[in-house]
């Protein structure tokens, strides 16, 4: 069978703002998701999906997508949104699903899925390559969101993305200097976006939060040292707890914590980024949060 690998992702700045354009600061991580594929003349028109998490089988579906039907499955809900999406690829594509080829299509997420390092935007950038089509038109299409994450996907690189007034982005270097000293704690949950998004959207839209948010994401690659990049993202943390009425996630759970705390996507869950200090790892481990990884860690 042949691969196909895209990266997952974590954001660094401008969660939310990012639905209305505000500059995006995003890195790829090490882990990521696979798919791979291989294509049979039988003239039965199937596809024979399986996924896997971390390499054991989670879902598993037979499609006839000559007539859309689910024919076989161990997860109706999750067949269903996987024949959605190739709906939408065979909708977009010149090439795949058109005609009476049969395809055998596994897929492998290489991080636990509670992490929120991007499954969906993954999955999306594989099934474009794949199918030759525009994966951001397809994450449209099948799921939404501000699409900064497609373009990690598609470029495996670190990228300023910005979504209005039209979509832009490209590949920069992130590699601070103070890398080393910098940490990211899983807060044990996943956080759902859309509701975090939904909250956000029912706030007036601020221009003035937009470029205030596309402003700190150019200084903050821009920074030298670290006690100049903690104190913009404790500014970034506490700019957008005041505009959301909602506690900073260091108010939450590290209110004793002497370093910075950013969050990093949709408030609530996920991961967090911090930096070291003294026994940090004793101090997060008697909170509760035993997950903690180096940059080297994680990013790409």
């Amino acid at each position: 069978m042949k691969r196909i690998f895209s990266p997952g992702k974590l954001m660094l700045t401008s969660e939310y703002v990012a639905v209305d354009g505000a500059l995006v600061l995003a890195v790829p991580t090490k882990l990521g998701q696979e798919l791979f594929y291989e294509e049979h003349e039988d003239r039965k028109s199937l596809i024979i999906w399986e996924a896997y998490h971390q390499n054991q089988l989670w879902l598993k579906a037979k499609i006839d997508y000559k007539n859309w039907k689910v024919l076989e499955t161990n997860d109706s809900k999750a067949a269903d949104f996987i024949l959605k999406v190739l709906r939408n690829v065979q909708n977009l594509s010149e090439t795949k699903l058109k005609s009476d080829t049969s395809y055998h299509i596994k897929t492998n997420l290489q991080f636990p899925s509670d992490f929120g390092l991007g499954s969906s935007s993954s999955l999306m950038n594989n099934l474009a390559e794949w199918a030759g089509i525009d994966p951001f038109k397809l994450n449209e299409e099948s799921l939404g969101g501000s699409g900064y994450d497609v373009a990690v996907a598609k470029e495996k690189s670190a990228v300023l993305y910005s979504r209005f007034p039209e979509r832009t982005y490209h590949k920069i270097k992130f590699d601070p200097s103070f890398r080393d000293e910098l940490i990211f704690i899983h807060l044990n949950q996943k956080q759902d976006t859309r509701e975090g998004i939904s909250h956000y959207k029912s706030r007036p839209t601020s221009t003035e939060l937009i470029n205030q948010y596309s402003e700190l994401t150019k200084n903050i690659i821009n920074c030298q040292n670290l006690e100049e990049f903690s104190e913009l993202m404790t500014i970034h943390e506490q700019n957008l707890s005041d505009f959301l009425g909602i506690p900073t996630v260091k108010q939450k759970y590290f209110q004793n914590c002497p370093s910075f705390v950013k969050s990093l996507g949709a408030w609530g869950g996920d991961f967090v980024l911090t930096s070291k200090f003294g026994d940090y790892e004793s101090y997060f481990k008697s909170q509760g949060f035993s997950r903690i990884f180096s940059w080297n860690d994680l990013i790409n």
